[in-house]
C-alpha cells in the first residue's frame, strides 16, 4: 500500500500548483474589490461562466488522466503519448467551438440571467476578453493529466508559480493603470488572466521538450487523428465532462440566485467564494492523488490496496481541513481583509465563513471517496451519484435563495447539504458496489 511519504510526494506539488494557480483568483478578487462592488460581482459571474466551460475540458482531462495512469501502472508507456496528443487535438477543436458560441451569444446568455444592467455590462466586458483563454487553458489541462498520470507532479508547482507571477504583475499594471499603462479595470483583469494561461502553455512545452523522455512515452510522434482512440478515452471521460460541467453550472446558478437578491449579497458571495476555493486546494490536491493512485494500483493488479489507500488519504485530508476550519472560524476578519477594505462588507461576510468552515470538513472526506470512484474507471456511476446529489442541492438552493430570498450565509448551507450527501453515497458505493471489475 502507498505510504504517507508517497502520498505526500505526489500531493504536495499538486497542492502548491493549485495554490499558485488560485493566486490568480485571489489577486483578481482582491484588486477588483478595491475598484468597486459592481466589478467584483461581474468578475464573479464572468469567471464562473468561464469555469463552467473550462470544466468540460477538465472533465475530459480527468478521464485522460485515468487512462494515462492505468497505462503507466501497467508499464505500457508507449500508450501514454497518443492519449496526450489526441486529447490536445480534441480540446483545441472544442475550445474553438465554445469560443465562437461565447463571442457570438455571450451577451444574450448572460442577459437572460443577470438582472442588473450595470453588472451585465461589466460581465460582458470581462468575458469578451476572457474567452480567448480557452485555447490555452484547454491545452493546459492535458499537460496536467500527463504529469499527474505518470506521477511527475513537481512540474505543476513550477508552472503554476510562473503563471501566478505573470498574473499578479499584469493585474497590478493593467487594472489600476500603473507604470504608464492605461487603467483598464475589469478588462485589465481579463487580459492578465489570458496572458498568464498563455505563459503557462509555453512553460509546459519547453519543460516537456527538455526534461521528459519523449521517446519512452511516444510523445515524439505526432500521429493523425484517431477516432478509435478518441472514442476509447471519451468512453471514460464523457461522464466526468458532464459531471464537472453540471456541478459547476449549479454553482453558477447559486451566484445568479444571489445576484437577484442584491448587489451587496453578490459581492459577499464572491469574496467568500474566493476564500472557499483557497480552502479547497488541499482537498483538490489529495483528490487528484487519490484518482491517480487508485488507477495506478488497479493497473498494477493491486486491487486489494484501493480501499485502504482511499481511507488513508481521507484521514489525512480530514486532519488538514479540520485545522483550516478552526483557523478561519477563529480569525474570519483577518482572512476577509485580504479581499476588501470596506468595514461593512467585511462584517457582512463573516457569517458565511462559519458556514463554509463546516462544508470543508464534510468535503475533506466526501471528495476523497468520490475521487476514488472515478479512479476505478467507474465514471458513469460517479456521474449518477453526482446527479443525485446535485438534484437535492438545486432543490435546497431554490427554496432558500430563490423562493425565500434568505441571507447569503443561509444560501451557503447548500454546500453542507451537497458534501454531506456526497460523502454518504460515495461511502456506500465503495462498500457495496461491484467496482473492481471495470476495464479501461
Amino acid at each position: 500500500m502507498y505510504t504517507n511519504k508517497q502520498i505526500w510526494n505526489v500531493s504536495y506539488p499538486i497542492f502548491l500548483s493549485l495554490l499558485a494557480q488560485n493566486i490568480i483568483n485571489i489577486t483578481n478578487t482582491a484588486f477588483l474589490g478595491r475598484v468597486g462592488e459592481v466589478e467584483l460581482g461581474a468578475s464573479a459571474l464572468g469567471g464562473l461562466y468561464y469555469i463552467c466551460a473550462f470544466t468540460i475540458a477538465f472533465g475530459f482531462s480527468i478521464g485522460s488522466q485515468i487512462v494515462i495512469a492505468r497505462r503507466n501502472g501497467e508499464g505500457n508507456y508507449q500508450a501514454v503519448g497518443p492519449v496526450m496528443i489526441q486529447g490536445i487535438f480534441f480540446l483545441l477543436i472544442l475550445a474553438a467551438f465554445i469560443f465562437s458560441i461565447s463571442r457570438l451569444y455571450g451577451h444574450q446568455i448572460m442577459g437572460l440571467m443577470i438582472s442588473s444592467d450595470a453588472i451585465l455590462h461589466k460581465t460582458v466586458e470581462y468575458l469578451d476578453i476572457r474567452v480567448f483563454g480557452f485555447f490555452f487553458s484547454f491545452v493546459n489541462v492535458m499537460f496536467r493529466s500527463l504529469f499527474v498520470g505518470i506521477t511527475r507532479t513537481k512540474v505543476l508547482t513550477l508552472n503554476a508559480i510562473v503563471m501566478a507571477i505573470t498574473n499578479i504583475i499584469l493585474d497590478y499594471l493593467l487594472i489600476f493603470g500603473n507604470a504608464g499603462l492605461p487603467e483598464m479595470g475589469i478588462q485589465g483583469a481579463a487580459i492578465a488572466s489570458v496572458a498568464a494561461e498563455a505563459v503557462s502553455i509555453l512553460f509546459f512545452v519547453l519543460y516537456t521538450y527538455f526534461t521528459v523522455d519523449r521517446r519512452k512515452y511516444a510523445l515524439n510522434k505526432i500521429r493523425s487523428f484517431s477516432f478509435k482512440l478518441l472514442r476509447h478515452v471519451l468512453g471514460i471521460s464523457i461522464f466526468t465532462m458532464f459531471q464537472y460541467f453540471i456541478s459547476m453550472s449549479t454553482f453558477f446558478l447559486f451566484f445568479i440566485a444571489v445576484e437577484h437578491i442584491g448587489q451587496r449579497e453578490l459581492a459577499i458571495a464572491n469574496i467568500v467564494r474566493s476564500v472557499y476555493i483557497v480552502l479547497f486546494i488541499p482537498i483538490n490536491a489529495l483528490s487528484t492523488t487519490t484518482n491517480s493512485f487508485v488507477s495506478n494500483a488497479i493497473g498494477a493488479g493491486k486491487i486489494n490496496e484501493v480501499l485502504p489507500t482511499i481511507r488513508k488519504i481521507a484521514k489525512i485530508s480530514f486532519l488538514i481541513m479540520s485545522f483550516c476550519a478552526i483557523a478561519i472560524t477563529l480569525f474570519p476578519q483577518l482572512v476577509l481583509s485580504v479581499y476588501t477594505n470596506d468595514p461593512s462588507l467585511l462584517a457582512d461576510s463573516v457569517p458565511s465563513i462559519y458556514v463554509i468552515a463546516i462544508a470543508i470538513i464534510l468535503s475533506s472526506v466526501g471528495s476523497i471517496f468520490f475521487s476514488g470512484i472515478s479512479g476505478t474507471g467507474n465514471t458513469r456511476s460517479a456521474f449518477i451519484l453526482e446527479l443525485l446529489t446535485l438534484s437535492i442541492y438545486c432543490t435546497h438552493l431554490y427554496i432558500f435563495a430563490i423562493h425565500m430570498k434568505q441571507p447569503v450565509e443561509i444560501c451557503f448551507t447548500t454546500e453542507i447539504v451537497y458534501f454531506g450527501i456526497l460523502l454518504i453515497t460515495s461511502a456506500l458505493y465503495l462498500k457495496y458496489a461491484d467496482w473492481q471489475k471495470k476495464k479501461i
